[in-house]
């Protein structure tokens, strides 16, 4: 089954809704996603034989992690279905994240770093309340969830689906409830503390759900909700027993924050909630559960009940009530194993006819030390520089967010909504252009501080101020840092989170220079090799379990002709946007270093280098041999940037060098590449060696954006005339232009079927390919082709909020929930620095559609 154009995809109303964004993705929760889509399987039977070698060796390896209790960094034998289900997920940046569904479900849980649990976890629920004249009206689940099992039975699920809506704009979601037989509309928002150029708010593990209740009716009602919540992640491990509740009050308070960045405004919120001490994934961590006492508002809450027991006693206290007893013990007893445990609190108030009430409540979770399983180091999560790292900071993170949430939520508008009331932008852009921002916080993302006497501290002022920040290449593939995949969407740190871009850049520098000569066996080969040569950029600084880099053991990545050229080129971009000399001068030795390397690779001397013929750049199962216009392209690219570098810094020898290797290079480019249409593939005598590549300009890319355009290194006529090629070719011919990119295709647009990569849609590369037609002025081309990622994963399969890497035209995909997606905000620098006229009022730049999703 063939992935389709918009005429076939899923339809939304249109409507504005009273306090709820304009854009976004919005859905109702009776949405069903009715396409089937299933994990790419196999290869074609004519590219099976190239495999056969690496799949015994890969069964072997995979074998052996099992054994060890570990994971693979890859598991290809245990491959992510996807659930149509997601939303918006919960938390800062580098502290762990709670998945919540559009339906309210919370079922995506990653506290320990790195590690993901995707059950649904029926006791964590929001149930609403309504009382008339001392009796109750209504009781009922807010989730849509229609109850199988004993557990919780005496609670009334199955809120009518079509009768609430869910919208989501990252860092924030609505979920709008329309009860007409009470005469009561019911909006829940929710809010993460995420936002740019803001380095301690975004770093707390929170969330707060706003709940504003309004009744439309002619009758006083007395509303309540109760926020239910149990230990652990629902899997088998929440019943090892050891957990604990403990009730609490606690006012925020300037001094207890520790903080001499954030100042209060004479006073803050009381959070009344309780806490659930636990261990996860072997590691200290409470959850936190809490509302606001603000005058009007009564809350009370129940310290602990059985999450698996008929849930009897909180509902029938809520019902004869309308709020919980708040009468157990100050501290329960530890669980048994076989035991979990769960606490529920309550907030409610009175709501005049034609009034609206609002209830506001905090989940916080708290593992401040964290340590990767296969390796000694501790570090502590960067919130602890605030909130300490003893572990008891639950209460005053409640505290902290409850009374501050406002200002976010300010500050996160401000940053917003220029372009959301930017009427030249198309709708399905703005959605994604934020929605697609969940991977920074929600991609495995680490964001850390060395604990004394254990990791080794960096030497870099700016990595010591804003600390060691790192996240997964994607939930499936679990390497830290992925180098040549961060190189795309590094945009989004780079625009948004500058220090965090640069503190990565500085780890990287660090490791530069190193060797690490320890013997690993490469799966695609068999063949052994040193893990890490000197002078060479690592493909990744280690997964959640090892601590050391170059994770990845498919191929040998010290010989990838695109690492080193890509960490030239993102240095560069960097200063170009921060104009930091130090920074410059810092990394400087390091792209020397790696420049120099390539230089090796260049067997002919005529100033190109040449790829080996074996999978060595991000095209892991692409191969390129001789020149490549991909890798050649950067190559020149890292030249004129390393020149640039060299004249900054006063360096006139090295400037002199790189530019008669420069000289020598662009010419012999364009002589072999260019074939008057596009540059081809590569200069070999395989079958796809003419195959028009969409990535074939990146290195064009990064030099025009990095402000460094030279019509003597890519002439404009041929950038046009190539993107041009790859428009009319990997774009309209798929899906009606509404796929995509697809990566290759022969010359006469069919697809090339040479590797399984050839013939995908790569979500962040179709993104960079739209980037680049915005700098070169095809702004209509760049989000015609742009949007037909985000239709294929967001309205067409249903892959919101876990975008994957690939997907094909027969509706299969590759690694969900990925890192280079975040390239969208390359869009955004293109129009921000090559067509401010699109981000003005009054000139149309782009295509007007509001398809579905948005508003």
């Amino acid at each position: 089954m063939a992935c389709v154009g918009p005429d076939e995809s899923i339809t939304t109303p249109k409507e504005v809704i009273s306090g709820v964004p304009n854009f976004g993705w919005r859905v109702k929760l009776s949405h069903e996603c009715k396409v089937k889509c299933a994990p790419f399987s196999l290869p074609r039977l004519n590219q099976i034989p190239q495999y056969a070698g690496l799949s015994l060796r890969y069964f072997r390896f995979w074998l052996g992690k099992k054994r060890q209790g570990r994971q693979p960094f890859i598991d290809h034998l245990n491959q992510m279905s996807h659930k149509s289900i997601y939303g918006c997920p919960i938390g800062g940046i580098g502290c762990g994240t709670i998945g919540r569904g559009y339906r309210g479900e919370f079922c995506r849980f990653q506290i320990a770093p790195g590690i993901y649990h995707y059950k649904e976890v029926e006791a964590d629920q929001f149930i609403l309340t309504l009382r008339r004249s001392n009796k109750t009206v209504y009781q009922q689940v807010l989730s849509s969830h229609k109850k199988k099992g004993k557990a919780l039975k005496a609670w009334k699920w199955g809120f009518p689906r079509d009768k609430a809506i869910y919208h989501a704009l990252y860092p924030r979601a609505w979920t709008v409830y329309e009860i007409p037989e009470e005469h009561i509309r019911l909006t829940c928002r929710q809010i993460s503390p995420i936002y740019p150029h803001e380095y301690q708010e975004t770093s707390l593990p929170v969330a707060v759900f706003v709940w504003e209740i309004e009744n439309l009716g002619k009758e006083e009602v007395e509303a309540s909700i109760t926020f239910t919540f149990k230990n652990g992640q629902g899997i088998k491990g929440d019943q090892a027993g050891g957990c604990w509740n403990t009730p609490f009050l606690c006012q925020y308070s300037e001094e207890a924050d520790n903080s001499s960045t954030v100042k209060g405004n004479g006073g803050g919120a009381f959070a009344h909630g309780v806490t659930i001490h636990q261990t996860i994934s072997g590691l200290p961590c409470t959850y936190n559960v809490a509302a606001a006492c603000k005058p009007g508002v009564k809350v009370t809450h129940h310290t602990a009940f059985d999450p698996n027991g008929s849930g009897h006693n909180i509902w029938n206290n809520l019902c004869n009530n309308g709020c919980l007893g708040s009468s157990q013990a100050e501290e329960t007893p530890k669980t048994s194993a076989g035991q979990e445990i769960a606490v529920a609190v309550c907030a409610g108030r009175h709501i005049a006819p034609g009034t609206c009430g609002q209830l506001d409540f905090c989940l916080a979770w708290d593992m401040p030390v964290v340590q990767f399983s296969a390796a000694e180091n501790k570090y502590t999560r960067r919130y602890a520089r605030w909130f300490g790292a003893s572990g008891n900071a639950g209460p005053r993170l409640c505290a902290h967010a409850l009374t501050w949430y406002p200002d976010w939520e300010q500050k996160i508008e401000d940053w917003q909504n220029p372009i959301l009331e930017n009427k030249n932008l198309p709708a399905w852009y703005k959605s994604a252009l934020f929605n697609e921002l969940y991977f920074v916080s929600d991609g495995g993302t680490v964001w850390l501080d060395p604990v004394e006497g254990y990791a080794k501290a960096s030497p870099h002022a700016l990595v010591q101020d804003y600390s060691k920040f790192a996240y997964l290449e994607g939930h499936e593939y679990r390497m830290y840092n992925t180098y040549d995949v961060h190189h795309y969407a590094s945009f989004a740190l780079i625009m948004l989170w500058p220090k965090l871009q640069l503190s990565l850049q500085y780890d990287f520098a660090d490791t530069v220079i190193d060797e690490d000569p320890s013997r690993t066996r490469y799966l695609m080969s068999g063949e052994t090799g040193v893990r890490k040569a000197a002078n060479t950029v690592p493909h990744d600084v280690g997964d959640p379990a090892l601590e050391k880099v170059n994770a990845y053991i498919i191929h040998p990545t010290y010989d990838w002709k695109d690492l080193n050229l890509k960490y030239v080129l993102q240095c560069y971009r960097d200063y170009s946007a921060v104009q930091d000399k130090q920074f410059l001068a810092d990394i400087y030795p390091s792209c020397k270093a790696v420049v120099e390397k390539a230089m090796t690779w260049d067997r002919d001397g005529d100033g190109l280098i040449e790829n080996s013929g074996f999978a060595d750049q991000t095209f892991d199962a692409w191969v390129m041999s001789g020149a490549s216009a991909y890798c050649a392209g950067m190559w020149l690219a890292a030249l004129r940037m390393q020149i640039e570098m060299a004249a900054v810094l006063g360096l006139q020898e090295d400037r002199d060098r790189y530019a008669d290797v420069l000289n020598r290079g662009k010419e012999a480019f364009n002589k072999k590449l260019w074939n008057g249409r596009y540059y081809d593939y590569d200069t070999s005598n395989s079958g796809h060696h003419d195959s028009i590549m969409a990535d074939q300009l990146a290195g064009h890319w990064f030099l025009k954006a990095s402000g460094l355009e030279d019509d003597s290194v890519f002439p404009p006529n041929h950038v046009t005339t190539a993107l041009r090629t790859i428009y009319e070719n990997n774009v309209l011919k798929f899906g009606n232009g509404n796929m995509g990119a697809i990566n290759g295709t022969t010359p006469a647009g069919i697809k090339d079927l040479s590797s399984p990569q050839s013939e995908e849609f790569w979500t962040g590369i179709t993104y960079a390919l739209a980037a680049n037609m915005i700098q070169m002025g095809m702004t209509e081309e760049g989000f015609q082709t742009a949007w037909g990622s985000y239709h294929v994963c967001w309205e067409w399969l249903g892959l919101q909020f876990q975008t994957p890497e690939a997907y094909t035209t027969n509706c299969s995909y590759r690694s969900l929930g990925y890192m280079r997606p975040l390239a969208i905000w390359a869009m955004q620098w293109a129009l921000e620095k090559f067509n401010p006229h699109c981000l003005s009022t009054g000139d149309t730049c782009s295509d007007k559609r509001e398809l579905s999703g948005t508003v």
